[in-house]
This record gives C-alpha cells, sequence and structure tokens, in this order.
C-alpha cells in the first residue's frame, strides 16, 4: 500500500475553522512539519480542502 507524505508549508492562522480541523486531524501542527498517511479517499479528500497550506510527496510501498 502507498504512503503520503504530507508537510505543512503555509500558516494555518487565518484559514477558516475547518480547514485548521483538517490540518491538526492530518498530525501537523507547524509549518514544516511533515506526517505519513496512508493513501486513501479519506485521507485525499481532506489534504483536497487544504490543499492551498500542504505539499504532498507519494511514497511507494514495498513490494
Amino acid at each position: 500500500m502507498s504512503k503520503l507524505k504530507i508537510t505543512l508549508v503555509k500558516s494555518i492562522n487565518k484559514a477558516k475553522e475547518g480547514q485548521v480541523a483538517n490540518v491538526k486531524a492530518l498530525g501537523l501542527k507547524k509549518i514544516g512539519s511533515v506526517v505519513e498517511q496512508n493513501d486513501n479517499p479519506q485521507i485525499r479528500g481532506m489534504i483536497r480542502k487544504v490543499s492551498h497550506l500542504v505539499s504532498v510527496e507519494e511514497i511507494k510501498g514495498e513490494v
């Protein structure tokens, strides 16, 4: 199963309440923080809501 490497690149100071909640639910805290999440539709939807605040890289799973 592939994973996603998600990095917070912009501040959440002026983001909407729901966007801040999504960023925190993804496990991101400060600018530059990085988390790895499994690639599934729920995580993709959360990323889509905050795509202007985060950068995403796909990590291929082991064979």
